[in-house]
């Protein structure tokens, strides 16, 4: 799904960024080499990031247990 219409931003690349380390939406566009432009995909994205380094912390947590 498209997240950021304006500069063209998939769920999946948000996911893939915020595994990398990203945790704030202007870092993820950072790594994705674009800019925030109109705002509106601001809060959907940090939900994404968000949601993506929890998973991603969950696995890390159960790999150790």
């Amino acid at each position: 799904m498209i997240v950021c219409v304006c500069n063209v931003i998939r769920e999946t690349e948000l996911e893939q960024v915020a595994r990398m380390g990203a945790g704030t939406v202007a870092q993820a566009y950072r790594a994705l080499g674009k800019q925030a432009k109109c705002g509106q995909c601001t809060c959907f994205a940090r939900q994404i990031i968000d949601c993506a380094r929890a998973t991603d912390c969950q696995s890390q947590l159960q790999k150790v247990a």
